[in-house]
């Protein structure tokens, strides 16, 4: 099995969903139809997302029912964060 490492000049990979959907009321994040969220994709970094929410969220402007988020998908993969990962390595 290969081991990789984290090499000090390349950023981790740190994955963010941009999803979103219309809403059942505005004081909730409870979606009014789950068939027809847009998944607008999956993205390796927050900045690259935020550009992609922000696209999105203009495009739906005049929904004020429409809302899109930004799911952070590393905090779900890694809940102990980078720290975490590294003890989890065995060493040589």
């Amino acid at each position: 099995m290969t081991q990789r490492a984290h090499s000090p000049d390349k950023q981790p990979q740190l994955l963010h969903l941009v999803f979103g959907g219309e809403l059942k009321t505005l004081d909730s994040h409870e979606f009014h139809d789950l068939s027809t969220l847009d998944i607008v994709g999956i993205f390796p970094d927050y900045q690259s997302a935020y550009v992609a929410w922000k696209g999105a969220a203009q495009r739906s402007v005049d929904n004020a029912m429409m809302r899109y988020f930004i799911v952070h998908l590393h905090r779900l993969l890694e809940p102990k964060g980078l720290a975490g990962l590294h003890s989890a390595l065995p060493t040589s």
